[in-house]
């Protein structure tokens, strides 16, 4: 295959996605959500999505992003 450069670069592609709409059990429809920060951990930061009508846990996401808890740790300030 012409231009393809393997599944790791395909996987990157992934790793920031963000969810605009998600089923509520609450509402029984896909409605809009809102993301909350959790917990600002050392591996990473620890997420929840909320629908954006009841407020309703609807689902949560890990990401591996440790600038945030190091900043903190420095005491610098995030952009």
């Amino acid at each position: 295959m012409a231009g393809y450069t393997g599944r790791m670069t395909d996987q990157r592609q992934y790793d920031s996605l963000e969810a605009s709409e998600l089923f509520c059990g609450t509402c029984k429809q896909a409605q809009p959500v809102r993301q909350h920060l959790l917990l600002v951990l050392p591996t990473g930061n620890k997420y929840e999505y909320r629908c954006a009508v009841c407020g309703t846990p609807v689902g949560a996401k890990d990401d591996t992003d440790a600038s945030e808890y190091n900043s903190i740790l420095s005491g610098r300030k995030l952009k």
